[in-house]
């Protein structure tokens, strides 16, 4: 058996008729560039996400970069985020011509560890990027009370989160904005580079809105009120938003049941460690993560055996080359050195059949017992 670590093909296959309805409309009316399926998209973001403003740009990583920029990040800023994401995550932050500061993660939930920030907290601070990773909501509460009391901005990096909550709300609506990727196998996913910016703060939205678009007047997009970027999301990218948009709620109870379904299978192997989902926490499983030993090992044979997984992620970002300028060393970050030697992710998605996860879990299983 093979199972791939995420089926696009499957979800396609799922909901042809609409996806195709979807390109051909916007191939028939030439709407590549901004225009009308734009701007029902970032309508219907807003509303299903409860907020004020969606402003879509060209990705995910333009998303973080342009809400900075806009906040008046800069040389002789800081900000703080976690040791363990993508380097979107932090390259922004550097973009800007600020400082990026790691801070260590949790041991049992993978997200940025809120109660190591305010060590992390000097005058040059201007703000906190919590990444709510794999699916599960940081600490906002946590991280909201320092923020607040200590002046910063909290800008959420929900990529892997669409749609998850904390306390009964819905991440990227704690801080100043929250900022999504579209990519192809986010749990929204467009069939190309995608992202947005959602915000209840009328002036940021018009900010990062003319940022995004060269910096152009609205009304007149030959005055220029500022330098800005080129970073848009196209019509065709939308219109297939647009079309999955009502099914992520659906999608997302599969991906929980599939994990709920893992947490069994898995039971009473003590080699492995399932995923824990955070008190007050709806944790969309944008990924299943376990920690197991002999990592290294388990993953070569499940590839053996057909079955597809990865790890998210295999270096830290403070020992990325693009990071040596800062002399870091693993006992800065203890929890997330170690967590780099066992995590490993597991195919989850919507389609995944129950037959696929017994397979999975048996292999699993049978790995350990061979030892």
């Amino acid at each position: 058996m093979h199972i791939p670590f995420v089926d696009l093909k499957a979800q396609y296959r799922a909901h042809r008729p609409e996806i195709d309805a979807a390109i051909a409309a916007v191939i028939e009316s030439t709407a590549f560039i901004r225009g009308k399926f734009v701007a029902d998209f970032e309508k219907a973001y807003a509303e299903t996400y409860g907020v004020k403003h969606c402003v879509s740009c060209g990705n995910g990583t333009d998303a973080i970069f342009i809400t900075l920029k806009m906040l008046g990040v800069g040389p002789g800023d800081e900000v703080i985020t976690t040791s363990n994401s993508w380097i979107a995550s932090s390259e922004t932050i550097t973009l800007t011509g600020a400082r990026v500061v790691f801070v260590d993660v949790e041991d049992d939930c993978y997200d940025l560890d809120a109660t190591k920030i305010e060590a992390a907290i000097t005058p040059r601070t201007k703000a906190i990027l919590p990444v709510h990773l794999l699916g599960q909501p940081a600490q906002m509460d946590v991280i909201m009370e320092i923020a607040q009391r200590r002046g910063l901005h909290v800008v959420e990096d929900c990529a892997q989160a669409h749609f998850a909550a904390f306390g009964g709300r819905r991440v990227g609506t704690f801080g100043i904005a929250g900022t999504f990727s579209f990519y192809p196998g986010k749990n929204l996913g467009a069939y190309g580079d995608a992202g947005a910016i959602i915000t209840d703060d009328d002036a940021l939205a018009e900010q990062v809105r003319m940022f995004a678009n060269h910096g152009a007047d609205r009304v007149n997009k030959h005055e220029h009120l500022l330098e800005g970027v080129c970073s848009r999301l196209d019509g065709l990218q939308a219109a297939i938003l647009s079309a999955k948009l009502p099914h992520l709620d659906a999608w997302t109870r599969a991906r929980q049941e599939r994990a709920a379904q893992y947490d069994e299978l898995l039971r009473g192997i003590p080699e492995v460690t399932t995923p824990k989902i955070r008190a007050g926490a709806s944790h969309v499983f944008h990924n299943y993560v376990l920690r197991a030993q002999r990592r290294d090992a388990l993953q070569t044979f499940l590839k053996e055996q057909g079955i597809e997984t990865t790890r998210h992620y295999p270096v830290p970002l403070p020992f990325l080359k693009a990071y040596a300028y800062l002399g870091h060393t693993p006992a800065d970050f203890p929890v997330v050195t170690q967590h780099s030697r066992e995590i490993i992710s597991l195919p989850v998605y919507p389609e995944l059949t129950g037959d696929q996860q017994q397979y999975v879990t048996e292999t699993i299983r049978g790995f350990y017992v061979r030892k």
